[in-house]
């Protein structure tokens, strides 16, 4: 049977996340029932590569499709799109060898979290508008404590997927561009709610509520306070999937800004 890797972006706004869901909307619910209609059958496989949260959103999320068909990628792409919401598109679709695989194959992902400084007639669902008064240089200064291997455990709870808590974090920086913040994490993955939690840790850093001994304190004994922390999903991307035969790169876009 042919494999297809998909490129998609999404708006997650009004789902319950990408992971299939009984009574609910998700990703990859909608992409199944425009699979089923384009190819007229239930016989073929859409895998992700990781899993968004609900209101959570993707600039790259890539899966796996396995159908039989004649179709040309191009075709596939114009036809499933047809049959989506305005809310998710398909960027592209590439004939792959069977063994690839969308969510093993993956050597990194990147987020990007947006944060506007100001109130923002356009971003409510893209953006976390924060009005207090952040320290950007104090906040920049701090992402150093969380590169390397290190253990999230502290960033993520029991019902993380992954029996390890251990996560290489290969880049974490905080940009400033006019009245949003971006924060880039790259890294080899990600636990559930570990981007959102980092990024609500750096903020109260930033309002002046914790400081450095604390943050390096969570690395080093299991502690509650990154979950108190934790930014809502309006403001994360899921940025890109990175595989074998590419280069992970610390350059960023988001849907703002360049």
């Amino acid at each position: 049977m042919p494999r297809f890797k998909i490129t998609l972006e999404y708006d997650g706004s009004r789902f319950a996340g990408w992971q299939l869901q009984k009574g609910e909307k998700s990703i990859q619910g909608e992409c199944m029932d425009a699979c089923r209609k384009v190819f007229e059958t239930d016989t073929f496989e859409f895998y992700g590569a990781g899993r968004t949260d609900a209101g959570v959103h993707a600039l790259g999320q890539v899966a796996h499709l396995d159908v039989k068909t004649s179709l040309k990628p191009e075709i596939i792409q114009l036809r499933i799109n047809d049959q989506l919401p305005h809310d998710i598109n398909i960027l592209q679709v590439e004939r792959v060898r069977e063994p690839f695989h969308a969510r093993h194959d993956a050597i990194a992902r990147s987020y990007v979290y947006q944060i506007s400084t100001r109130r923002n007639a356009f971003g409510k669902k893209h953006l976390w508008w924060i009005k207090d008064k952040l320290d950007v240089k104090r906040m920049q200064q701090a992402t150093s404590l969380f590169v390397g291997m290190k253990n999230y455990q502290s960033f993520t709870n029991e019902k993380a997927e992954t029996e390890s808590k251990t996560v290489e974090v290969q880049h974490l920086q905080v940009h400033q561009q006019g009245d949003l913040l971006i924060v880039h994490i790259v890294g080899s993955h990600f636990l559930w709610k570990m981007v959102r939690r980092v990024t609500g840790v750096l903020v109260e850093l930033g309002r002046g509520n914790l400081d450095e001994k604390q943050i390096q304190s969570y690395f080093n004994t299991l502690h509650n306070d990154p979950a108190r922390f934790t930014a809502p999903p309006s403001g994360l991307f899921l940025e890109k999937i990175y595989y074998s035969e590419e280069k992970v790169e610390f350059t960023f876009r988001t849907l703002f800004a360049t």
